[in-house]
């Protein structure tokens, strides 16, 4: 019979922070451009703490902690997950590619690559969002490496970004771990 695991069954699964610190991370870092929610950035602190990412890059105008709006939604987050701000996103793009990062886009763009079709020889990777209206400047896929995308099926052609970089991040990990 299923059952839903008790509160105390999971503090007792959970990690302590020097243990997570101490965990080799995933080869996937994130860079967010330009975010304009709190919400949507302390969402991605918190996806990027479950999927043990290596790396978030906040640039732009993104807001970045102290926050209590980015702590509401990151419930801890910004103390597990690697991260620094960074204003300039082509500084930011070189420092991961100096670092042999494949920076990845995720947008829409006339490439039509899938975002499940990274392959374990293209890690270490970086993932790079944009903003919530405007998505990924055209300056600034000019010096990705690639573009992947979420398919649209239905009337809408976005997701919410946080909604997205959960997707994305778990589909590249599930792709560093298929056999």
């Amino acid at each position: 019979m299923i059952r839903k695991l008790l509160y105390e069954e999971l503090l007792n699964e959970r990690k302590s922070i020097v243990e997570i610190r101490n965990l080799p991370k995933h080869p996937v870092s994130v860079i967010l451009h330009n975010i304009r929610s709190l919400y949507n950035v302390g969402s991605i602190f918190r996806t990027c703490d479950s999927a043990l990412i290596n790396e978030l890059i906040l640039t732009g105008y993104t807001p970045h902690p102290p926050r209590k709006e980015i702590d509401k939604t990151a419930l801890g987050a910004t103390e597990t997950v690697n991260w620094r701000y960074e204003k300039d996103i082509l500084e930011a793009i070189a420092a991961q590619k100096a670092k042999n990062e494949k920076i990845f886009a995720v947008e829409l763009t006339n490439r039509k690559r899938m975002y499940d079709s990274i392959r374990k020889s293209e890690f270490p990777v970086c993932l790079l969002f944009g903003n919530e209206l405007s998505g990924v400047d055209d300056f600034v896929l000019a010096e990705c490496d690639d573009a992947i995308e979420i398919p649209m099926f239905g009337v809408k052609h976005s997701l919410n970004v946080s909604v997205a970089a959960g997707i994305a991040i778990y589909a590249a990990i599930n792709q560093l771990h298929e056999k």
